[in-house]
């Protein structure tokens, strides 16, 4: 297989490499999520005048006609950054949605404000009692008139408090847990009956509950053929799935090179604790562990970009299990190694082992992506 990056893609690595190097260190980013937003307006502004916001839309959509690996090299350094700007929410997920399903005329009206940093959406999917299944919903979506009426409760909205539209999933037909009759539609947040709580996340993202109540929306809301969003939705998941797993990759690459670079300062019994063997070993299933997720992420990444198929699938089920192990494993090494220093908030290896936590269980943990790979 031909692991080598095209010209572009190399350009876009080391642009998105020295924004993270120069202008994103630990401390910056610790005083952008101590802010009311939780993010940083100008950082935002900056990824749009680079044209990263508009890399996995097509140019007749004013992007760049970015693909899975485009996607894969920036979330990777953004993971080495713990970058915080809601770039999966609005990017991946919310713009994913319109990118795969959504009409000429849906596409004029978002996608040239995601691109230049003007708007940001969020994908309002999860339900409490659906753990991982996309079409376990309750949420309704009632014929009115030439529109529809939305009545429901979305949990874990991701950028929630600063989305302008959300894509929610709602049940047009059929029974709570059916794949059929799952429709996706916009929705504004500023709407009539929509309403918000908003949170913190552990790992200092930022999300909201969101309460539908009565919430009228026009025929044009609709996003894909009504009854037929699930496919949709599983698609812009796993395309969720190859940033996030990207992301998880880049983080574990500091945390197991930070703890190299720890263990050969830090000295117990007169000598630094990275000359003792029982700890090189660690080090070295670290680095083994990190290697084998950057492998998956490379095939996962590259099956996307052939099309999206049962193959595509199976290598994103794949790739999200080795990163969900490989996550735990690099992250609580890093924090042991560090010592009683790991679990500190001032130090950043603990801030990049709550991503990785977190990573671990967005879009399906282990348990739930070994079953799916098996089913496929």
């Amino acid at each position: 297989m031909d692991f080598s990056f095209t010209d572009e893609q190399n350009l876009l690595k080391d642009s998105v490499e020295r924004f993270v190097q120069n202008d994103y260190g630990f401390e910056d980013r610790q005083k952008i999520v101590r802010t009311e937003q939780g993010y940083s307006a100008d950082n935002w502004n900056t990824f749009a005048e680079l044209g990263w916001l508009g890399v996995p839309f097509s140019e007749e959509d004013g992007g760049f006609g970015g693909q899975a690996v485009d996607m894969m090299l920036i979330m990777e350094q953004f993971g080495r950054g713990l970058i915080v700007e809601p770039y999966l929410a609005t990017v991946i997920l919310a713009g994913g949605a319109l990118k795969i399903a959504g009409t000429a005329e849906q596409k004029a009206a978002y996608l040239p404000g995601i691109v230049d940093g003007s708007k940001q959406g969020a994908l309002a999917y999860a339900e409490p009692q659906g753990r991982f299944n996309l079409a376990d919903i309750t949420t309704s979506a009632s014929k009115d008139g030439d529109g529809y009426v939305l009545n429901g409760y979305k949990a874990v909205v991701l950028n929630g408090p600063a989305a302008d539209f959300l894509v929610v999933s709602a049940r047009t037909s059929g029974d709570q847990r059916d794949t059929d009759g799952v429709s996706l539609f916009i929705v504004d947040t500023a709407a009539d009956g929509v309403s918000r709580r908003d949170y913190p996340t552990v790992d200092a993202f930022r999300a909201s509950e969101v309460t539908l109540e009565n919430v009228r929306v026009s025929a044009d809301a609709l996003l894909g053929g009504e009854g037929q969003g699930l496919a949709v939705l599983e698609q812009v998941i796993d395309e969720g799935i190859m940033a996030v797993g990207s992301e998880a990759v880049g983080c574990m690459e500091v945390l197991y090179k930070d703890t190299v670079e720890y263990c050969k300062t830090r000295e117990q019994f007169g000598q630094p604790i990275g000359k003792f063997q029982v700890l090189q070993h660690r080090m070295v299933d670290m680095f083994m562990e990190h290697e084998q997720s950057k492998s998956l992420m490379f095939m996962a990444a590259m099956r996307m970009d052939e099309g999206y198929d049962d193959a595509a699938k199976k290598a994103i089920s794949a790739f999200k299990v080795q990163v969900g192990k490989s996550g735990r494993f690099v992250g609580q090494n890093a924090v042991q190694l560090h010592g009683g220093m790991g679990m500190t908030d001032e130090l950043n290896i603990g801030h990049y082992f709550k991503r990785l936590t977190i990573i671990d269980t967005l879009f399906g943990n282990v348990d739930y992506h070994l079953k799916r790979f098996g089913a496929h």
